[in-house]
Parts: C-alpha cells; structure tokens; sequence
C-alpha cells in the first residue's frame, strides 16, 4: 500500500503542534528556507528556540572556527555547525520548562546557483537530534547537488529538503529506508540529487553506511556511491578534485574474476603515460550494478546486502571503491567530470570495444550513437587501456586492438582513435594473465 505523503506545510505543522520537538536552524548560504517553511506554516513559537545565518565568513569563523581546506560548503563546517548549535541547546535550555523537550540541531551549508551560471550548485545538510528528552543524539547528514536552472528554485527545494529532513528524523527514524525515501517527498523529479547520506547515533546502531548509500542508488536519487579503505561513504568531489584516476570497472555477480594482473599493469602504464605522480593518483575498484533491479520494483534486500558486503571486500583490499549504475563507459566519465579531475583512465576489457564497434549490436542510428558516445567520452580527458582476452572460438588467439573485428563504418573512428592513444592496449602482459570471454 502507498503511503500518504503529507504536503510540506502540513510536516511543518505537525512538527510544530509536536509539543517536545524544540531546536535550532542554522542556514548558510540559500536564505533561511527551512526556517521560513515552518514560521509559515503557523504555531512555529512551539518549535523554534532560535534560527540564525551567519553570511560573513568572519562572523561565521568567529562562531564556528576556521576551516582549514578555505571549503566552508564541506561536511566539515556542517557538524561545527550542529556541534555548536546543539550544544547552546543543552548548556542554556535546562530547567522545569525545557526538562520534557526533546531538542534538535537542524543545519545546512549550500550554494546555489551564481548570476553567470557557472557553478556547481550543492550543499551539506543535517540534523542532531534526540528521541528522548535528555537522551542520547543522532545524526543524519547527506550532500545534494541542486539541479534546477534556477537559483529561486533551487532555494524552494531547500526549504521542502529541510522539512523532510526534520519530519523523517522524528517520525521515520525506525525506518531507514522509509526516512530516505521521504526526504524527496514533495519534490520534483530532476531537480535534486542526494549522493551521501551517513547516520550516526544510538538509533541507527543496526544501519550499515554501505546499505543506506546503496539504497540510494537503488531509488534513483544518485548514480554512484564511493566508500574509502574503511568501506565509509566518501562524497566523490572531496576525494577525486584535481586528482589522476585510474578505474577498473567490474560487473556485480559477473562471471569471470576481475583481471587484477592486467589492472596493476595498466595503473603502471597509466602512470607512466599521463606522468602522474604517486601522490595524486586515485585507484578505484567499480562495481557495476546496472539492472540488478527491475524498473519501478522494490530492491531486493538479499542483492543489497551481497552489493554491500562485495562493496566491503574490496575496500579490504586498500582499495577505493565506487558502487555505479553506470552501464556505458561516457556515463561514468561525465560523473569523474564534475570533480575536475586533472586525468581519468579505465581499464575495461577489450571485448566491451568489440560490442560497440559493431554496428549489429544496434539500430537503424548505429553511427550518430556511436559519435555521441565517442564525443561524451572522450572530451572528458579520459583514456581506455583495454585488456586482451582469449579468443574461444579461434584457437585461443588474443584479441587486442590490433586485431579486433570492427564494423566498417566505425573502422576510420576507431582507427584515429588508436593512433591518438585514446584507446591504448596494455603492454608486456603474460599469456598467463590473459581471461577468456
């Protein structure tokens, strides 16, 4: 059965008609919207102890310390902001009147779109709060991207995020999948992404980080989810800004094993070719999981939990990992793109090439796909190094680019292609190394 999404206004009320529910909204950036939605929507004397926006940078330092990386949109700057906040709760509501309150921290840190239309609009949400009056708090904390084309719309979103925010901490906190999903109540489709969500406190205690983030791929609202050596959520433009990537894109449930011989040879031979130094180089593990779910169905418990704990194996190697659903190579480049890295490198199998270099794996508009996909890729400073394999079917001979069955009207393509070095095989391998497909 659906359940009723209640409109914004009537979360705002509820939550302000909700007697012990009492706290703090501290809003950098985009206005006060949250603050704004439950002011609106009446009775909001019974939920507001205090809002604030601390807009220049010297009051904010003064307030709540510097930030070391000069990113007052971090992570970083949003858990001082809900340390201070929550922490005035406690230290100056106390007495008879405040002894059955249960207090909240509610903070965001955003940007949103500038006059010109040139940067990345996004920002850092979160929420301290307590169960129980004088109890123990919890953290919910997520990163969005504002997708809208415009800077008023992009404030309403945050305003109805905020909302959802503060409703799912209180009334959805025992249904962790049911408190994602509404976070996007009352949203419009394409006009926000979440791309991290971390829970932290007592009442989260049985919620895996991998899972939740894998569950946010599963419902759409991101494409991709990175999990550092400690198999913890990492948001990907903190991590891979400026960096030099190297990408070894596996399948979930694939047959073979992943080519880990011919990975470690094409990181050397990535490192040597784009002169990368050890220090700036990012190695990621993907994790394909591209129709592992059926369009508009509910995720399968049992395939998130073996994504999740595939997901922790390899982070067990020292590996980055990225969880995607990215099923074509120019969907994964433009991802990388929005991080500004300074080069990307995949290594991929050389069969992959094979299927789409072959007109009759497609239709009627197999050449302007084909140009699409080459221009989407390859203008994103990406190189493929594409690994050999085994031909079965003629006497084991191995396929590399220099004997791969291409069609003949992507011939002269993937032939400049080549020459240019966007698609290099990789070298000095042994024939041990080399998979059958």
């Amino acid at each position: 059965m659906a359940r009723e999404i209640l409109e914004t206004r009537r979360k705002a009320l509820k939550i302000n008609l909700d007697v012990p529910i009492y706290g703090t909204f501290a809003e950098i950036g985009a206005g006060q919207e949250v603050a704004r939605n439950f002011f609106t929507a009446g009775a909001a004397s019974g939920t507001v102890a205090k809002t604030m926006s601390a807009y220049d940078m010297s009051f904010s330092n003064s307030i709540y310390g510097e930030e070391t990386s000069g990113r007052y949109v971090s992570k970083s700057r949003l858990l001082k902001m809900l340390d201070h906040e929550f922490g005035l709760l406690s230290e100056r509501l106390i007495g008879e009147k405040h002894h059955h309150k249960t207090f909240f921290a509610f903070a965001d840190t955003v940007t949103t779109l500038n006059f010109n239309k040139t940067n990345d609009p996004h920002g850092w949400l979160g929420i301290r709060f307590q169960v129980t009056p004088g109890g123990p708090p919890n953290d919910i904390v997520f990163h969005v991207r504002l997708l809208d084309s415009d800077s008023v719309l992009q404030q309403n979103v945050l305003g109805i995020l905020g909302v959802n925010l503060v409703y799912a901490a209180f009334y959805h906190h025992q249904q962790v999948r049911l408190m994602i999903e509404s976070l996007v109540d009352n949203l419009t489709p394409g006009s926000v992404e979440i791309d991290l969500i971390s829970l932290q406190g007592p009442v989260f205690s049985d919620a895996n980080d991998r899972l939740v983030n894998l569950y946010l791929i599963a419902k759409g609202f991101s494409g991709a989810a990175i999990f550092d050596k400690d198999a913890s959520a990492l948001q990907a433009k903190d991590l891979l800004y400026k960096k030099d990537i190297m990408i070894l894109r596996t399948r979930y449930k694939q047959k073979s094993t992943p080519n880990f011989d011919l990975f470690n040879r094409a990181v050397e031979q990535f490192k040597r070719s784009q002169h990368v130094a050890d220090e700036n180089l990012v190695v990621l593990i993907e994790v394909l999981m591209t129709n592992l779910f059926g369009e508009g169905a509910e995720p399968d418990s049992a395939d998130l939990d073996a994504l999740a704990a595939r997901a922790e194996d390899l982070c067990a190697t020292g590996n980055y990992v990225i969880v995607s659903d990215f099923s074509r190579n120019h969907k994964l480049a433009a991802y990388l793109a929005r991080c500004k890295p300074n080069s990307v490198g995949i290594s991929t199998n050389i069969a992959n090439l094979k299927r789409i270099f072959d007109s009759t794996s497609f239709g009627e508009r197999y050449t302007d796909e084909l140009l699409a996909y080459v221009s989407d890729l390859f203008s994103k400073n990406v190189k493929l190094y594409a690994y050999p394999y085994l031909d079965k079917k003629n006497n084991d001979e191995i396929i590399t680019t220099r004997n791969m069955p291409v069609s003949g009207e992507a011939k002269p393509l993937f032939e400049f292609l080549v020459k240019n070095a966007y698609i290099t095989d990789i070298e000095e391998f042994d024939r041990k190394d080399v998979k059958t497909v």
